[in-house]
């Protein structure tokens, strides 16, 4: 996940928001799920065509007040669950799913609220709970072990100093706890080559991602999304860094594939096609769009079509990336 922000003068907006209402088409109605509601972007838009209901669901309980001015104003179009969206198969197939939205970007007010402690360039505590949180990010470098460490730096933030970094926290926090100037000043001590992002960004991203368990909640929405979508709907993902993108990616092309029942059956016995690909390739911002908000230029859209009923099996993912979620257990002793 990355931010999906403006700089502070302006309002925040969603990313991709024109390509993604052009794909999803609210126009003739229909119930949609916001799986990231955030500060109510794409359920606002939404909810301007008059026959569309909006399902909304957000981790983070700072998001109810802005949910309970939304459940005022259009009444009965719109739900909201303060949980995570891998919990979205609550929702019952009644209701006719037309499309369900992934936005996996954060918003200005979370990135801005110092008490998560998503940025490096607030000072304090290591925070990153985005809620329903078992643990922190202050957690994680108190107590977790060199090669830990060094695991969820290489695999979550693909940091390619992951073990001097592991073996300075290690050394340092023997001395205190350490805050976020402090693991901000360990990363650039161990980083002498200049880069284009901050340096900091790498090793950041992999706490974020570790907790709040980024890889089980985005397979779990995924595979829960694919047999409670309705026929014909679609399911829409923003991702913003090249993990998140790369499950996306995997799991749209392998539910849009034909597969063969057996080797030993003619060519023709195939199973039913259950998704259709909308795009080979991801759709990205324009560059006015990139002009205006910078964050924006990591982001990509990716989305499959529902056309059969048919339910599928999804086990194939969860082996496809089995070595994240081993890495994602590594905190379980916290």
């Amino acid at each position: 996940m990355s931010t999906t922000i403006l700089p502070e003068n302006k309002l925040h907006y969603p990313v991709l928001l024109k390509e993604v209402l052009s794909i999803i088409s609210p126009q003739s109605g229909g119930t949609f799920i916001d799986c990231t509601f955030g500060q109510g972007g794409y359920s606002r838009k939404l909810l301007e065509y008059p026959k569309v209901k909006v399902i909304a669901f957000d981790r983070d309980q700072k998001c109810k007040s802005i949910a309970i001015k939304f459940k005022n104003k259009f009444k009965d179009r719109f739900e909201f669950y303060n949980k995570k969206f891998s919990e979205i198969d609550i929702v019952k197939n009644d209701d006719k799913i037309k499309g369900i939205i992934f936005d996996l970007g954060f918003s200005y007010n979370q990135i801005k609220d110092q008490s998560k402690g998503l940025s490096f360039n607030y000072k304090g505590r290591l925070n990153m709970k985005m809620g329903q949180n078992n643990f922190s990010a202050q957690d994680i470098i108190k107590y977790l072990s060199v090669n830990e460490l060094e695991k969820i730096f290489k695999y979550f933030g693909e940091e390619k100093y992951s073990k001097l970094i592991s073996k300075k926290v290690v050394n340092e926090r023997k001395f205190k706890d350490l805050l976020t100037e402090d693991l901000v000043d360990i990363i650039n001590s161990s980083k002498k080559n200049f880069t284009k992002k901050n340096k900091s960004t790498k090793v950041f991203q992999a706490l974020r991602i570790l907790v709040n368990n980024e890889i089980s909640e985005l397979i779990l929405g995924l595979t829960k999304s694919c047999n409670l979508i309705s026929k014909n709907g679609i399911i829409a993902a923003v991702t913003f860094h090249s993990i998140e993108d790369r499950i996306c990616k995997f799991f749209f092309n392998e539910i849009s594939s034909q597969r063969k029942i057996s080797r030993y059956l003619p060519i023709n016995s195939i199973d039913q096609i259950s998704f259709n690909l909308i795009k080979k390739k991801p759709i990205v911002p324009t560059i006015k769009e990139v002009e205006e908000n910078p964050s924006s230029r990591s982001a990509k859209l990716r989305a499959v079509k529902r056309v059969s009923k048919k339910k599928l099996d999804t086990k194939f993912i969860f082996e496809k990336f089995k070595y994240l979620l081993e890495v994602e257990k590594i905190a379980s002793k916290l």
